[in-house]
């Protein structure tokens, strides 16, 4: 299969990402999609040089940055499965608003064309106060899919939600059948 990747910027679920992109990379082809935050960020979890450089050993792909690297995704017909892992609380906002200003929406954008699944992976620490919305316009949406999440510490901070990122493969499997992997929210 030919698998679309998009990181955002939620740093913090890095180190669990890369084990999955790893894994993916040894049964399908991996297109590398990094929004502009993750690719030019740095952060307490690492510099993006880093980050860019270590998606790229992964994948021994060049990472896609820019509108006009991932817009033929959809005309050319390139990916089979678009993942976002993670997916911020932006990206949420702007994919359930239809924007594509990112690479990573305009890569959503330009795959959804095809009627092709999108995956989402959510992390954000606002997933049951402002991002809700969101999740709840994407949720009933064709061809979107999400990897089963819940909260990641509910007592310190009430309103984040992050994807079991483990579940990414068997959730991928899912959607291009076309079915949504259930539970999709998880217990604490």
């Amino acid at each position: 299969m030919n698998i679309g990747f998009c990181m955002c910027g939620s740093f913090c679920t890095f180190a669990k990402v890369f084990p999955v992109l790893e894994e993916l990379v040894k049964d399908h082809t991996v297109f590398p999609i990094l929004s502009p935050s993750s690719a030019c960020t740095d952060s307490r979890f690492g510099t993006a040089e880093e980050h860019l450089r270590h998606v790229e050993e992964i994948c021994e792909k060049p990472v896609w940055r820019k509108i006009s690297e991932v817009e033929p995704i959809g005309p050319k017909k390139l990916l089979d499965i678009l993942i976002i892992a993670p997916c911020t609380g932006n990206t949420l906002a702007k994919l359930s608003h239809s924007i594509a200003d990112t690479s990573v929406t305009m890569a959503v954008k330009s795959h959804l064309r095809n009627a092709r699944p999108v995956l989402i992976a959510v992390s954000t620490n606002d997933g049951l106060a402002g991002a809700a919305e969101n999740i709840g316009r994407l949720l009933p949406r064709k061809h979107i899919y999400f990897v089963p999440f819940g909260q990641d510490d509910p007592i310190k901070k009430p309103t984040s939600l992050v994807a079991d990122f483990s579940r990414i493969p068997e959730a991928m499997n899912a959607a291009v059948q076309g079915i949504q992997l259930q539970p999709i929210l998880l217990r604490s």
